[in-house]
């Protein structure tokens, strides 16, 4: 299959704005369904997230929550966060959106961590996902590490 599923329509996501607040915000209005080829880079790195945040959704993922990038960081455009029940639900989820990746035609993404399951690591190019189990998730706060409001300049005593 070469194109975008028309499932990621529905996907929503909590989106960490720059100020550190989540906001709720349809990340798919700009995904269109059809081939890949002819898309601009904005609208392919779109078209990734969407299919991303609709596999997660599809797979019963907790808590997701998409941190855009651009402008922080040259590693990625987006971060995905999200939660797993256990250690199996994270496997699975994590080779789900791997598959989907795939057979979507964004081709193969890395992956870290698949074999504990604790925190996974997909690396999709233009979308880092990290999937955790939820106690794992809440020690390493990657929410936090990356929001505008963690990094809010210090003032020196004078």
């Amino acid at each position: 299959m070469n194109g975008v599923s028309a499932a990621a329509d529905k996907a929503a996501v909590r989106l960490v704005a720059d100020d550190g607040d989540a906001v709720a915000q349809n990340m798919t209005e700009d995904a269109s369904v059809g081939a890949l080829d002819g898309l601009t880079p904005d609208e392919f790195c779109k078209a990734l997230l969407s299919t991303i945040l609709s596999e997660l959704e599809d797979d019963k993922a907790e808590d997701v929550v998409a941190i855009p990038l651009a402008g922080k960081s040259d590693i990625a455009d987006y971060m995905v966060i999200a939660s797993g029940r256990s250690q199996r639900h994270v496997s699975a989820m994590a080779d789900k959106v791997a598959r989907r990746l795939k057979a979507d035609g964004f081709g193969s993404a890395r992956i870290e961590g698949a074999s504990t399951a604790d925190w996974v690591l997909i690396d999709a190019g233009d979308v880092i996902v990290h999937i955790f189990r939820p106690e794992v998730r809440n020690f390493y706060n990657l929410e936090r590490v990356w929001s505008e409001a963690a990094h809010v300049p210090v003032k020196a005593d004078a």
